[in-house]
């Protein structure tokens, strides 16, 4: 076969493996996994689109300062911005990379991602005021109360340097930083190679700002992501991509130790954020399906994808702009995972390949790894979902 036929083939095959997986049926829960069907959410069209400055994309992950202020967030071109209300407008509040050279303005930033940074998780330690944010490619970082140029806390433990630094929660009472390496083989830039060859290098860390060290708790996990502390500090939540399940581990009581598994989500978790009843919100960016099940199921189905001569993330992504984040949703689950609300995106227009869902403040703010806007979106305000 000739180079340029090898060509055409390669790119039919991804191109009908991509249809496969754009098409094929989302699975949703159904009323019967829900343990309360109250929703806290108002009608779906009762929300703000807040656009993004400077042509940036992606508001993945959001923190709010001890006052209130916020939100925060990252974005495609490796600043962290702060939403000013009072203003009704965005400003710069921090970046994460000196080498901002060609970062900023209105292209495909994930050329330049790993030299300008991109930061996903975040979250601020309510005393010292201070941020802290898992970037992608420059680790764990701490930001000062007045932002500017983060400082490097930590790349790598046990001499194997950080690949994916993805999400972190931090425990107030000690100011512990718990966060995930989603690979230490695959950049974020190639996630869908991550997730096709089944990679399972990633790892769940704690990082103590007294020491400075870094320890394991969990590694040989498959794409984990988002992670988020339980209201009294009793054990973690966190989700593996990959494999779309939701783990609990144990950090204190009799348990101190143990790895739950507690369910498995009908799409692929990103981020999961605790709200102030103790209750998890988990961003599902979109649907999971059959054939996405045979490919994780058989890794040497994903590994012959990854040798062919084609870029397989940017096909991947390229196509699902193009049809839309079918099955995006947010999920909202009570401390043992069962599913007290489910936030379907097909009945909320903007709402495409969903990664967080934040509560604050009478409203969830929704971010996306695509769009170049935030959802801000009223909650009902009952006697029986005040916080």
């Amino acid at each position: 076969m000739t180079p340029k036929l090898h060509s055409i083939a390669t790119t039919a095959i991804v191109f009908v493996a991509t249809l496969l997986v754009s098409l094929d049926n989302v699975k949703i829960w159904s009323k019967s996994y829900l343990k309360n069907e109250t929703s806290m959410v108002g009608d779906v069209e009762d929300y703000e689109l807040i656009g993004l400055p400077g042509g940036a994309v992606g508001p993945e992950s959001f923190a709010f300062d001890a006052a209130g202020g916020g939100p925060y967030t990252g974005v495609s071109d490796g600043r962290v911005i702060l939403w000013r209300a009072n203003e009704s407008r965005w400003v710069d509040f921090a970046v994460t990379s000196p080498d901002r050279l060609g970062c900023e303005g209105p292209k495909d930033h994930s050329v330049m991602e790993h030299l300008c940074g991109r930061p996903l998780g975040l979250r601020f330690n309510q005393k010292t005021g201070h941020l802290y944010i898992a970037d992608a490619y420059m680790g764990l970082i701490e930001v000062g109360p007045n932002g500017g140029l983060g400082i490097p806390l930590a790349k790598q433990v046990d001499r194997v340097n950080y690949g994916f630094t993805n999400s972190l929660d931090i425990d107030q009472s000690n100011g512990l930083v718990y966060f995930t390496d989603s690979s230490t083989r695959f950049p974020r830039s190639n996630h869908i190679p991550m997730i096709l060859c089944g990679d399972n290098t990633g790892r769940l860390m704690k990082f103590d700002p007294k020491t400075k060290e870094t320890a394991v708790l969990l590694s040989n996990l498959m794409f984990p992501n988002g992670v988020a502390l339980s209201k009294n500090g009793d054990f973690l939540l966190f989700v593996e991509t990959t494999t779309c399940k939701l783990f609990k581990f144990w950090l204190k009581t009799s348990k101190a130790g143990i790895l739950e598994v507690l369910t498995q989500f009908p799409g692929f978790p990103d981020n999961i954020k605790r709200n102030k009843k103790g209750e998890f919100w988990v961003g599902i960016t979109s649907q999971r399906t059959k054939f996405l099940d045979l490919i994780i199921s058989n890794p040497w189905i994903g590994k012959l994808l990854l040798k062919m001569s084609i870029d397989v993330t940017k096909f991947t992504c390229t196509w699902r702009r193009f049809v839309g984040g079918q099955g995006a949703m947010g999920i909202r689950l009570d401390e043992d995972g069962n599913v007290m609300e489910i936030l379907d995106g097909t009945m909320r227009r903007k709402w495409k390949f969903v990664s967080e869902v934040e509560e604050e403040d009478g409203h969830l703010w929704v971010g996306s790894v695509t769009r170049s806007f935030v959802v801000k979106q009223k909650i009902l305000r009952t006697s029986s979902n005040l916080l």
